[in-house]
Order: structure tokens, then C-alpha cells, then sequence
């Protein structure tokens, strides 16, 4: 069941391992593929329905396989990254002195294309979710060596 065209098996865990993610802090019932298929197929309903209203669907009118399941991996990252109400998950604070760590060893995340830089000041908020989804690898990390 390759409906989903990974490109090798790395990918595939990959996925896996933030689906599992998700089913554990709350954001989904179910981590399987056959359930992201249903899941697919149910916003795509839902679009078609809102196209026949003519209602604005935003993004795509439907959804390939492939792509929904980039949507959602997506959305996972970025609703852990912006600590969404309906995480069950312990978020541990960031201090301001993390924060600043973060943006002076990523200064190339802060820089304008001429070259100058944003001050932390503009930032702060954007170094959060950064090292919020830094925090999100390294639990996808930890799920993908229990695969092994």
C-alpha cells in the first residue's frame, strides 16, 4: 500500500513517526495511513461541498493522497511549534536567555535579503516556534529509534 509515493522507506517512517506523534499528544485518533487516507477523503468532501455552495475553499479544491498527507504533517509541526490549546503535551518554558542563544546561533534565519538583520526584539516570537519545532524533531527522533 505505496498510495502515498514515498520515495524510500526513510520517508515512510518519517511520516509514521509524526503520525504516531500526533496520535500522542491528542491531534489525531488514529496514526495509520489508511487513516490519513480517510481523513483525505473527507476533506475533499468537505471542499467539494463548499465548491457546490459556492463557498471560497482556500489551497487546493482536492486533495491528492500524497500532498494531504504533506498538509497534515505540516499542520502537526505547526501546531505543536504554536503550543495549540489541544496539545496534551508539557511544554517546558523557553527562558529569554534560550531565546537569545537561539538567535545569535541562527543569525541567518534573521537576516534581510540586503543582508542586515531583524533585532531579537522584532523576532522573539518566530525564535519560539523555531525551537518549538526543534523540540518536535527530537520527538520524532525519539519515536523513530524505537522503529529500529
Amino acid at each position: 500500500m505505496n498510495n502515498f509515493h514515498f520515495s524510500n522507506e526513510t520517508e515512510k517512517k518519517y511520516a509514521l513517526a509524526c503520525l504516531e506523534f500526533a496520535k500522542i499528544i491528542g491531534l489525531i485518533d488514529d496514526s495509520s495511513l489508511d487513516a490519513v487516507e480517510k481523513r483525505c477523503k473527507a476533506e475533499n468532501e468537505k471542499r467539494r461541498i463548499q465548491t457546490e455552495n459556492g463557498e471560497t475553499v482556500y489551497g487546493l479544491v482536492e486533495f491528492p493522497l500524497s500532498v494531504y498527507l504533506d498538509y497534515e504533517l505540516t499542520r502537526i509541526k505547526l501546531d505543536f511549534a504554536s503550543e495549540k490549546k489541544e496539545i496534551n503535551y508539557s511544554f517546558a518554558p523557553i527562558s529569554k536567555k534560550e531565546k537569545k542563544e537561539f538567535y545569535k546561533n541562527n543569525t541567518d534565519l534573521f537576516t534581510r535579503y540586503g543582508g542586515d538583520k531583524f533585532r531579537f526584539k522584532e523576532v522573539d516570537m518566530i525564535v519560539e516556534k523555531k525551537i518549538r519545532e526543534e523540540q518536535f524533531e527530537n520527538e520524532i527522533k525519539n519515536i523513530l529509534h524505537k522503529f529500529d
